[in-house]
């Protein structure tokens, strides 16, 4: 009921402890708070909060226009209603090097378990398109220096993503990969890798945790999580899944509508009423005020 029960110490921990394990971990994108409960009962160990789907559920490109204040509230109101772990992209960290500092210390008292830190320019780009700027290492290097300075919490993650794969090749992204561990990374996120190879590539570059960003229509394969395991990638997030199957479904719905004058055809598809309030722990406020809960949860067809 209401918010997670687990402190933001013992996410960050728990998050530690998960990535020294031999266990591969699949990290979902939550667009809103609502589902990452849902990720949490479907049993994964974390969730993932995309820079691009807080930009996009905003009506924005992913292009850098979203602030850190904006990131900050609503990643941390999707983290405060789950017990598990939430990485969230924080971009380019938002301005220099004290803005990149201010943003970690944001996004501890936000509640995240960690975030990762991208070396392009700003304003940046998503990562699957064509045409991306890099900043030099001695940039990008400042960037994740600052950010693990800034924590005060050691158990934060700071993970350093390097977009350089698309720009300068594979050897400029193992080069960049060691380049921000030595800087202070506790992890590396290689984007746009194109093949499994690739990501084995950056694996015996490094020695602390890689990610898989396994986007669609973008520039890597959506290979699957024992193929990934088999070469050494230590997590693996999906980023938009749940928004584009989301807004997928809200379109069709609505075309439905405004072709048949009813709803009738998808309500099948639908969360239904009883699953929603099963889903909010509705019952459970009936502990605290018997006036909220005080009627009969309709069955599983409405």
């Amino acid at each position: 009921m209401l918010y997670s029960t687990t402190t933001p110490g013992q996410k960050r921990r728990r998050l530690r402890d998960m990535l020294a394990s031999e266990e591969i971990l699949q990290f979902p994108g939550a667009f809103n708070p609502l589902s990452a409960r849902l990720i949490e009962e479907k049993g994964f160990p974390g969730v993932y909060i995309s820079g691009a789907v807080l930009a996009n559920d905003l009506g924005l490109p992913d292009i850098g226009l979203t602030t850190l204040t904006e990131v900050a509230q609503r990643a941390g109101q999707i983290a405060r209603m789950t017990d598990l772990p939430c990485l969230v992209d924080a971009d380019t960290g938002f301005g220099e090097p004290m803005n990149v500092a201010r943003t970690v210390q944001e996004l501890e008292n936000a509640g995240l378990a960690g975030c990762h830190i991208e070396d392009q320019f700003n304003p940046k780009r998503c990562g699957h398109l064509d045409g991306k700027n890099v900043v030099d290492i001695d940039t990008a290097a400042k960037r994740i220096r600052a950010a693990a300075d800034a924590r005060r919490d050691p158990d934060f993650l700071i993970m350093a993503r390097t977009d350089i794969r698309a720009v300068e090749g594979l050897e400029a992204a193992k080069e960049r990969a060691q380049a921000l561990v030595e800087a202070g990374a506790d992890a590396i996120f290689p984007e746009a890798m194109a093949t499994l190879e690739e990501f084995q590539a950056i694996r015996d570059a490094v020695e602390v945790p890689i990610l898989a960003n396994m986007t669609e229509f973008g520039k890597s394969e959506l290979f699957t999580v024992e193929q990934l395991q088999d070469v050494g990638v230590n997590m693996v997030i999906y980023p938009v899944t749940l928004l584009r199957i989301a807004m997928g479904a809200a379109e069709r719905t609505l075309e439905t509508i405004k072709a048949t004058g009813t709803q009738q055809a998808e309500v099948e598809n639908m969360l239904t009423r009883a699953r929603l309030y099963e889903l909010v722990d509705y019952e459970a406020y009936n502990h605290f005020d018997t006036g909220v809960f005080n009627f009969q949860v309709p069955g599983t067809r409405r």
